[in-house]
């Protein structure tokens, strides 16, 4: 455990703390008696202040966790992958479906069904593709030799993310708005899930911002750091040179 890099933990508590996030919200619709405990008014919990103000905090700072950690993602797998389009494709749907989150946060459903919807989508459909794409690329890379490891319980957490999807418009469908709103918090925990399994590649990995100057040193150091035997007329023309430039510069 002491050979993990700390980042392992990220993907595990980013999962643990939106999911307590969305419960907090629900009892705070309940205790203000905004909607009923276990009815089908769950997708109506962050409609009204307090719990509205809530769940647009936990959506947002999901959704910012969630685009970094695509972000690592991409670049632990960018020297690995021998086809790129499925690594950016993987980015971008992750990508777009955290700013559907956004959407689903700040865009209430009593307040603009059609933004909220859209978000909905972006975030379960686009969400869904990410997590398929990802199994593939974790089964072809096999990254220390821990690819059906990690590849099998993604296939499987895939699996259940795309019956809960189907399962909830087609509870939609039928009217059976609580049914369908048991699958959409199942469907929740399943992409929390999913995401919570990067902890297992990401132990290995140490990922660091390197900020460096690309600007050209000025043409004094770079004299000073040359030693060229020269005689007393080239040293005077160097000279003047040098003063020169300073001239021009300081003007």
């Amino acid at each position: 455990m002491r050979k993990c890099s700390p980042w392992t933990f990220l993907p595990a508590m980013y999962s643990l703390f939106t999911a307590a996030g969305l419960w907090v919200v629900y009892f705070i619709a309940v205790e203000d008696e905004k909607i009923t405990p276990l009815s089908s008014e769950y997708n109506f919990a962050g409609n009204a202040p307090p719990a509205s103000c809530v769940f647009s905090q936990v959506m947002n700072l999901a959704a910012f966790v969630g685009f970094i950690i695509g972000v690592l993602r991409y670049l632990q797998l960018k020297p690995q992958v021998h086809k790129p389009w499925l690594n950016i494709s993987s980015l971008v749907s992750l990508s777009l479906a955290c700013f559907g989150m956004t959407l689903v946060g700040n865009f209430q459903l009593s307040n603009d069904k059609e933004l909220h919807n859209i978000g909905t989508y972006m975030t379960f459909g686009l969400g869904t593709l990410f997590c398929w794409v990802q199994s593939v690329i974790t089964l072809k890379v096999n990254l220390r030799n821990e690819g059906r490891r990690a590849g099998i319980p993604r296939f499987v957490l895939s699996g259940a993310l795309t019956a809960c999807m189907l399962f909830y418009f087609a509870l939609i469908a039928q009217r059976l708005h609580m049914h369908a709103a048991r699958a959409q918090w199942a469907l929740v925990i399943f992409f929390l899930s999913f995401l919570a399994t990067f902890a297992i590649e990401f132990r290995h990995c140490h990922f660091e911002i390197v900020c460096t100057d690309n600007r050209d040193p000025p043409l004094s150091n770079f004299l000073r750091g040359v030693r060229v035997p020269v005689g007393p007329a080239i040293a005077l023309e160097c000279y003047k040179t040098v003063k020169l430039c300073r001239g021009e510069c300081t003007n």
